[in-house]
């Protein structure tokens, strides 16, 4: 296994795991997401791919990409209450649902914390969905803990 820097070549790929994940959610929140969709289309993804900020990895498994992790660089400069950092955020991780317990995850994962150390960020973040608790346990065995909660009333 290969983990790079994806390209515009991942894309129809990446979209089929796009909508593998938003399923994931889907069964969860039907309130919120909509069956076999994709949160980007390609056009969206070629610009995330393009751009410094976004950087977006892949897991290369003998030539098919197994997964990919996206990730959002978040400068907190100058900030009244906080020291100057930047923050790895992992917008989303998913592993080929065929391909899972294989450890793919945890190696993007790692790939992607020291890729955060070797730029210098502070910290990584990322948002679990409640329920999700397959994601939670995982992300907790990488050592990630509670930063904070959000809480939504829903009208």
């Amino acid at each position: 296994m290969t983990i790079r820097r994806a390209s515009e070549g991942d894309i129809p790929r990446i979209l089929e795991l796009l909508v593998q994940v938003n399923n994931v959610h889907q069964v969860r929140r039907p309130d919120l997401f909509l069956a076999d969709k994709t949160k980007y289309n390609a056009q969206q993804l070629r610009d995330i791919l393009q751009a410094d900020d976004t950087p977006v990895f892949v897991a290369d498994v003998d030539g098919v990409v197994q997964g990919y992790g996206f990730c959002i660089l978040q400068p907190h400069i100058g900030n009244n209450n906080q020291p100057d950092h930047t923050t790895l955020y992992i917008d989303d991780i998913c592993v080929e649902q065929s391909a899972r317990g294989k450890h793919i995850g945890r190696t993007i994962y790692e790939y992607i914390a020291d890729y955060a150390r070797s730029i210098g960020c502070y910290n990584i973040t990322l948002n679990v969905w409640e329920g999700n608790d397959a994601a939670r346990a995982f992300y907790e065995s990488l050592g990630m803990g509670v930063q904070k909660t959000g809480m939504e009333m829903i009208l």
